[in-house]
């Protein structure tokens, strides 16, 4: 029976020396709120931010309940160790992070176009101009991005995500999974409970190796919070918590009404068969990258396998070992991999 880690609770990380430094002082090159939707239920600001002023231009769409900041590993490695070389568009989705919480319904083909709008907003426009790349919800609302402007990307990268939700558990899983939803959870469980399904459990319990931590030599980023540096945790696991406690803690940062309209649209997301082919013959198969981990328990590789056979993508990698969130619990390999990604496709272009 495998051992269920030992985690500290949240008074203990909340306490800790590098908790103020949490989220990286990255300062962006322009920031803005963009009124969206005027004839779709708006409008409402979502709130975005670029980083770096190179000409290989990259948007980043982030998954539920996720906020712009969960990119920090990338946004600093592209758009500030690389800013002369990058641009990297970042944005909180409706109802999350410093972006408004309307109350109409959310789906993603919606939320894809708060990001069109944003894109013309900060004039990205051009075509064959702007890398996508999304993941889990973010590459749902990503789908539907390139269904609704195929020629606007040159890349498309979908990530541990789905073109639909199929059920892969059996009667007795999903009656004790939908119980559990109904059951209070302090924060301490809540946030353990969510780590468990989004990396590996021998991963959590490693010594925090974010190696990447910004430094004095870091372009445009300004000293932690706290005035001691940034630091480490004691272990990946509570790094991970500090983020979640930061958001669930700050003002206007979460809502459970944003969350819970977040995942009703993720849950009804639905590309069929026929829209993924149009999807993939206009953008083109050679600029489309699918990516899933077959150690995913938040969303079952069998879905990166639908999204593959309908697509029928350039790139197809199923990794061993891999959860659902590599842009942390992976970040050199992921960083690595969209440079190259990004370089392959911009070569072929030319």
């Amino acid at each position: 029976m495998a051992r269920v880690p030992v985690f500290p609770t949240a008074e203990e990380t909340m306490r800790h020396p590098s908790y103020a430094s949490t989220i990286w002082n990255l300062e962006p090159d322009r920031k803005g709120k963009c009124p969206v939707a005027k004839d779709r239920g708006g409008p409402f600001n979502i709130a975005w931010e670029i980083h770096g002023h190179g000409p290989s231009k990259i948007i980043f769409i982030m998954g539920l309940a996720g906020l712009k900041t969960s990119w920090q590993r990338q946004t600093k490695y592209f758009g500030h160790d690389n800013a002369s070389k990058y641009s990297v568009l970042i944005l909180d989705n409706r109802g999350m992070g410093e972006s408004d919480v309307p109350y109409i319904r959310y789906s993603t083909s919606e939320m894809a176009h708060d990001a069109l709008e944003v894109l013309t907003h900060v004039g990205w426009t051009a075509s064959r101009s702007v890398h996508l790349f999304g993941i889990s919800m973010g590459g749902m609302i990503s789908q539907e991005l390139a269904f609704a402007a195929p020629n606007l990307f040159a890349s498309v990268t979908l990530l541990c995500t789905a073109p639909w939700i199929e059920n892969t558990k059996t009667l007795l899983e999903n009656m004790r999974d939908r119980a559990a939803m109904l059951v209070p959870k302090s924060a301490d469980r809540s946030i353990a409970d969510t780590s468990l399904k989004l990396f590996p459990a021998d991963w959590l319990v490693m010594p925090d190796e974010a190696a990447e931590l910004p430094n004095d030599a870091t372009h445009k980023c300004g000293p932690a919070d706290g005035g001691q540096g940034y630091g480490r945790f004691e272990s990946n696991f509570q790094r991970f918590q500090a983020q979640e406690l930061i958001k669930r803690n700050t003002p206007g940062l979460f809502s459970i009404r944003g969350f819970l309209q977040q995942l009703a649209a993720a849950g009804w997301h639905h590309k069929s068969p026929a829209q993924l082919k149009q999807l993939a013959d206009q953008v083109g198969r050679e600029r489309i990258a699918v990516i899933h981990g077959l150690g995913d328990v938040m969303i079952d590789s069998h879905h990166g396998r639908l999204l593959a056979e309908h697509l029928q993508p350039g790139v197809v990698e199923f990794v061993e070992g891999m959860g659902h969130a590599p842009i942390m619990d992976r970040v050199p390999w992921m960083n690595k991999w969209l440079e190259e990604r990004i370089a392959t496709v911009e070569k072929m272009s030319a």
